[in-house]
């Protein structure tokens, strides 16, 4: 084989102009896009703990929020206090088939309520459609397994929101924080390169997912699992409350290496401006 010049090696093996363009944002669903404060998983984790005798909170059920939901449950079964009444009740610790079998009783308890949760949060629909204008392509990712996104998908796309492409926690070999969700927005989108990605959540876990992918990620605190509370709840507080509330959810975001941190995702479109005058600037995620 002739010799590689080294002229053409270096042509070859040069590092690629960065982008400076944006071609996707990569959504989360409950509290991100729909379901303003993710309440729609909540009541069934608390239910499918009570059923066997051991109440949980509504803040235990929220904290693994974002997660495969047998994760999840999992995950809330191994928090100390929960095992400890868990252990009073039934003289042992949760086991691997106690997990499984609150899985199978969560997933119609979560699809049955899926449909009333389904409204976009405000100024989402907006949002997507500024999106789509500029050219955008617009994917998702979610710790809902497929067979309940079979629910959600239809009942938002009636309702005004349908991203191009989401991706389950169940269609890939991990869910979050693992990139693989937000990897596969990336191929199905037809993406070129993963810095040219913002991804946009309201956990913490989503946002260490958009890290570990190499993405933008934006951090959003007012309408989701952070908070966890409807519109008028919010609305209802006094405006110092509320303040609080939403620098302690921004600190959170922030410690967890969020790019930006947004009340709700109608706020999105000034950070996807200084995102591209960065990445103008040769700037990376």
């Amino acid at each position: 084989m002739d010799p590689v010049h080294p002229e053409h090696w270096h042509r070859c093996h040069a590092p690629h102009p960065p982008h400076a363009r944006l071609e996707a944002v990569v959504f989360d669903w409950a509290g991100t896009t729909v379901d303003h404060g993710c309440l729609a998983p909540v009541a069934s984790f608390i239910e499918v703990f009570r059923r066997r005798g051991v109440p949980i909170t509504a803040a235990e059920a929220r904290a693994p929020m974002g997660t495969h939901k047998r994760r999840h449950i999992e995950l809330l079964t191994e928090e100390p206090s929960i095992a400890e009444r868990w252990l009073a009740v039934h003289g042992k610790l949760p086991t691997a088939s106690d997990v499984d079998a609150m899985f199978l009783e969560f997933t119609p308890l979560q699809m049955a309520c899926l449909e009333q949760h389904a409204d976009p949060i405000e100024g989402c629909v907006e949002t997507v459609q500024a999106l789509r204008a500029r050219g955008l392509k617009i994917g998702s990712t979610t710790g809902f397994t497929r067979e309940m996104m079979e629910v959600l998908l239809p009942a938002a796309r009636r309702r005004g929101y349908s991203p191009d492409v989401t991706v389950s926690a169940t269609d890939v070999p991990a869910g979050r924080p693992y990139p693989f969700m937000c990897l596969k927005n990336v191929i199905d989108l037809s993406v070129s390169a993963v810095e040219a990605v913002v991804k946009v959540d309201d956990t913490l876990v989503g946002i260490e997912e958009g890290l570990n992918a190499g993405m933008w990620t934006v951090g959003v605190v007012m309408t989701g699992n952070e908070i966890g509370l409807t519109r008028p709840e919010l609305d209802a507080l006094a405006p110092s409350v509320r303040e609080d509330l939403a620098a302690r959810a921004a600190a959170r975001m922030e410690l967890c290496g969020a790019h930006y941190v947004i009340d709700g995702v109608a706020d999105l479109l000034p950070c996807l401006e200084d995102i591209e005058a960065r990445m103008s600037r040769g700037e990376h995620p």
